[in-house]
């Protein structure tokens, strides 16, 4: 898989190819990482990639030109390419996305920044994705989680029995995990995960999630 990552600030990705889990992947020969500066596909000796918007209001928006430009260039890098805009008027990005866009060949990822992004962008992508009902000063942190979120899905970056128990699978947080020292100043394991007994275990593992579930994240058996 290949992902793109289209931005204005190139300065703060060097730090996401450390990442373990990216790092595996890119190794592993399973993701290749782009990072596409906007700004060296605008026009001029200021390589001006933003204007303020039409009818007046506050802050800048990101020009269509420079952005297209650099849409065709990444796309120029894969036989088939799937564009998605980093924006909060996106669909909200979940573990179900995550899987979905692990399957694509090409993933291009559009940060927006400033107060915007010129709104015909949109028109020229297959998807919007919003992280959430919050604002970031731009895509890029929102374009790490993602990369993230998907290199750790591509075949064997992680084992495959670590992703079968993961939190949001089937609508429910993971169960709570315990380790070394059982008894840690009169907070104690419990029990059963000690007992050797396998199917008790399941069984208690289970009960759990769907306690964790409905205390911390009622939301998600709603759905």
């Amino acid at each position: 898989m290949r992902i793109s990552i289209l931005t204005i600030s190139p300065e703060q990705f060097p730090g996401l190819y450390q990442d373990h889990v990216i790092d595996r992947a890119i190794r592993s020969g399973v993701l290749r990482l782009d990072i596409v500066d906007i700004r060296s596909f605008a026009d001029g000796c200021f390589r001006k990639v933003d204007d303020s918007p039409y009818g007046g209001g506050a802050g800048m928006i990101l020009r269509i030109e420079p952005v297209m430009k650099a849409v065709s260039h990444a796309r120029t890098l894969s036989a088939s390419s799937h564009v998605a805009v980093l924006s909060p008027v996106g669909e909200r990005y979940d573990q179900e996305m995550a899987r979905q866009l692990s399957d694509q060949e090409h993933l291009i990822l559009i940060c927006g920044h400033y107060e915007g992004l010129d709104a015909r962008i949109y028109d020229h992508a297959d998807q919007i994705i919003s992280m959430g009902d919050y604002i970031l000063s731009g895509g890029e942190i929102a374009a790490m989680a993602i990369a993230d979120s998907i290199a750790r899905l591509l075949p064997g970056v992680i084992k495959e029995s670590s992703l079968q128990e993961e939190s949001f699978l089937n609508g429910l947080l993971e169960y709570p995990q315990y380790t070394r020292p059982a008894d840690y100043r009169g907070q104690k394991v419990p029990d059963i995960l000690l007992s050797g007994n396998h199917e008790a275990i399941r069984a208690w593992r289970r009960a759990r999630g769907e306690e964790w579930t409905g205390k911390r994240r009622p939301d998600l058996k709603k759905q």
